[in-house]
């Protein structure tokens, strides 16, 4: 019964899409707006051929009058946006997007995973293309990959064209994919995204390289890429979606960008085969940068696109380049040989290319590329001006019709089909660990407010008058009232971990704690901002709030005893709770633990003056925070008590410390802010059970030797280049609670950090 009403619902929903009229000016409409496409047209004597790599990257850019003349047009018509609230012009842009009802039709009808607006696009490039090479349909191996792919939506979307097409039906897929690592505490906010969905599913799939921090634009990288996907017979294509934020200056994206673009075109012509195919991201092409990469792509592949999609919104400069046929796999080596010598953040400082040597031809064909798509977008936001001051019934009704048939039209052009659930990627994967992955990680992407104006003027403002105005000024502003924690509980002791699975990864030293998968990036920055500007700090002499609640160390051993009467305590022996702390601080309160005797050991010490924003990734503090879980782990007996205190725990390596915990005991709690101190937390460790210990213990003597040895190696030279990041799988700290219970504790830690640092 409840399959036939499945389908039923199933049927309902394609009928839905499938009953929008179309009179002749929506027809017409319709067709222009899936339709957006340049293609550069090879001359038949051969002119266009690659250049020398003598003459590359050896001259300053040209400057192309008629294109500068495109872009100094374009930006004054940018400009009239500026005193438009963002939010406000996003909903209107929205609501006159033609295909503004597509996303929404296909996650009806197909059940997408991950069905974004990234998403719509892929599918329509792939329905508009011939992506696949006709040989990959005929040996039945696809093999891709995917740079600055986060989320993964066009990973997804190829998935759903290969499981829902007839002629892939045979196809055997294999995929791999790079990007900024979501998880790695030193990637910045504006350049990383930290929607992990399908990552932390399918996480040996991406590549991060040696250093973990999945910087396509670091040399070693592009060689290591090669070799991580050197198991594929052959690549048959490679996408590439990056960018990064540059909404404080929008007029100079297509230049901030361009060497992003560099490295992912060297990337694919060094990856891909013969007859491959390349899709890259770009924007405006006006700069000397883009003629130059557009005309080497001209000039190794057979033919070339540049695409708008109609799932792009029109007013936007966001073009995607198609490359179909790479055939110069062999012509383009030696100037591909001295591109990977550059390669990096600054490829393109310089030409890569003279002026000179790119034909008439085809800047003739680039410059009316150029000024079509110019046209299409100074035409689709003046007419979004035009209807931001008024817009009719009439005018409305139209709109939406037209919307309703662009999403059918959608349907069927790129004949979308349903997928089950089962068949998405993240239900396929071959790991145990990665299945698991439940929790939802606080994403805190940077949301734009108010206008482009306003927020130029909000940069002019102190940190403190940024967070006055931000959403969590109510919640750095507020007195705390009682400690923060008491409702925040890890029931344990924690099962079924794969500890035999654990590794640890060695990378690149943390400059800084930018990032985390543990709380929220928008208040990180706030305390990172806060603490830029007012160095040099000590928190140890940093004073309390005189209106804030002092937390008690007798109101913590209190609640230690209140949640341990409530765990079954059958040996004989008195249990001890085990303290790191001032045995003067703590052993007045001897009487509120009866059933326990304190023992005390030195807690670990502030993380150094001079690491402020390493937070508790300074690789010392780990140190002794490991040291003491250590000595926890070796000491107690069944049912003993911990009381630990920590001064945050936004790395991986902390968080892999609280896991452990977790493991090794009944019932894991915290307090905010920790007895004795302005700032931190105190983890309450209930009822320790010695099985899980000794799992652990080994893993965790390891990390201790290695970080010893890197710390040793920094003060023999002076300086050391790596650190240890992670030792426990991150999809098992994605699970079991977990990360709710990072979010928490770091919350707390930061809000109080921040009040402290608002009052003084």
């Amino acid at each position: 019964m409840n399959m036939r009403n499945g389908a039923r619902r199933k049927a309902a929903r394609q009928t839905r899409y499938s009953a929008v009229n179309g009179d002749p000016d929506t027809l017409a409409e319709t067709k222009s707006l899936f339709t957006k496409i340049w293609t550069y047209a090879k001359p038949s004597n051969e002119d266009w051929r690659i250049p020398e790599p003598n003459v590359s990257l050896k001259y300053p850019a040209s400057v192309h009058r008629n294109l500068e003349t495109l872009k100094t047009s374009l930006n004054a018509v940018k400009n009239l946006l500026s005193d438009k609230n963002v939010q406000v012009w996003h909903q209107h842009t929205n609501s006159t997007n033609r295909a503004g009802k597509v996303m929404n039709a296909v996650r009806s009808v197909a059940n997408a995973e991950i069905c974004t607006q990234a998403w719509c696009k892929f599918y329509e490039i792939l329905g508009t293309f011939d992506l696949i090479p006709e040989q990959v349909v005929q040996s039945g191996e696809l093999n891709t990959v995917h740079l600055c792919e986060a989320p993964g939506a066009f990973i997804s979307a190829l998935n759903h064209y290969v499981k829902t097409s007839e002629k892939m039906r045979y196809v055997d897929w294999s995929w791999a994919a790079n990007t900024l690592n979501p998880y790695h505490e030193a990637n910045g906010g504006s350049t990383t995204i930290a929607d992990d969905r399908l990552i932390a599913n399918t996480f040996p799939w991406w590549f991060f390289g040696s250093d973990n921090t999945g910087n396509i634009m670091i040399q070693k990288h592009l060689l290591e890429l090669q070799a991580f996907v050197a198991n594929m017979y052959r690549v048959d294509l490679v996408t590439a979606d990056g960018s990064f934020d540059c909404q404080e200056n929008p007029d100079e994206q297509e230049a901030l960008v361009a060497s992003l673009h560099y490295c992912e075109v060297t990337a694919a012509l060094l990856l891909l085969s013969p007859g491959g195919s390349f899709v890259l991201k770009m924007f405006t092409l006006y700069e000397h940068s883009s003629v130059c990469l557009l005309y080497l792509l001209s000039c190794c592949f057979h033919t070339v696109h540049v695409f708008k999609p109609a799932t792009s919104k029109a007013g936007n400069s966001e073009v995607y380049v198609v490359c179909l046929n790479y055939d110069a796999k062999e012509t383009v080596r030696p100037l591909l040989s001295k591109l990977i010598r550059n390669y990096g953040p600054n490829l393109a400082h310089l030409a890569l290319f003279p002026n000179t040597v790119i034909p008439d031809t085809f800047m003739k064909q680039h410059e009316d590329m150029c000024s079509y798509f110019h046209k299409l977008q100074v035409e689709t936001i003046s007419e979004n001006l035009s209807l931001f001051e008024t817009m009719s019934p009439e005018q409305r009704q139209r709109l939406d019709h037209i919307r309703d048939y662009v999403a059918q039209e959608y349907l069927q052009r790129f004949e979308v089909r349903f997928l089950p659930r089962s068949r998405w990627i993240s239900r396929n994967t071959v790991s145990p660990a990665c299945c698991s992955v439940s929790v939802r990680r606080p994403l805190g992407q940077k949301k734009q407010t108010g206008s482009f104006n306003e927020r130029r003027e909000l940069q002019t403002l102190s940190w403190r008058e940024r967070i006055h105005r931000s959403c969590h000024a109510a919640g750095v502003q507020r007195h705390l009232s009682e400690p923060a924690g008491t409702d925040c509980i890890l029931q344990g002791p924690l099962i079924n971990c794969q500890v035999t699975s654990w590794y640890i990864i060695v990378g690149a030293a943390l400059p800084a704690v930018r990032n985390s998968p543990f709380c929220e990036v928008e208040l990180l920055n706030h305390l990172n901002e806060a603490l830029g500007s007012v160095q040099p700090l000590d928190w140890t002499g940093v004073s309390p709030c005189a209106s804030c609640h002092v937390v008690c160390p007798g109101s913590v051993l209190s609640d230690v005893a209140g949640l341990c009467a409530s765990g079954d305590h059958t040996d004989q022996h008195r249990r001890q709770c085990l303290v790191f702390g001032n045995c003067s601080v703590w052993e007045p309160f001897q009487s509120l633990i009866r059933d326990f005797d304190l023992t005390f050991c030195a807690e670990p010490s502030f993380p150094q003056t001079g690491g402020l924003l390493l937070h508790d990734g300074e690789p010392s503090y780990q140190q002794e925070v490991l040291h003491c879980v250590v000595v926890s782990l070796q000491r107690l007996r069944a049912g003993d008590a911990l009381l630990l205190p920590l001064f945050s725990a936004l790395t991986r390596v902390a968080a892999a410390v609280v896991l452990c915990l977790h493991m090794s005991f009944r019932l894991v709690s915290f307090r905010c802010p920790r007895p004795t101190s302005t700032v931190g937390a105190v983890l309450l460790c209930i009822d320790f059970c010695p099985e899980a210990a000794v799992e652990v213990l080994p893993i965790l003597k390891e990390v201790q030797t290695q970080i010893t040895q890197l710390l040793q190696e920094k003060s023999d030279t002076g300086t050391s280049h790596k650190q240890v990041l992670q030792f426990v799988p991150i999809e098992e700290l994605l699970t079991q609670g977990l990360t709710q219970f990072l979010c928490s504790v770091n919350s707390e830690i930061i809000h109080q950090k921040l009040h402290l640092l608002m009052q003084s």
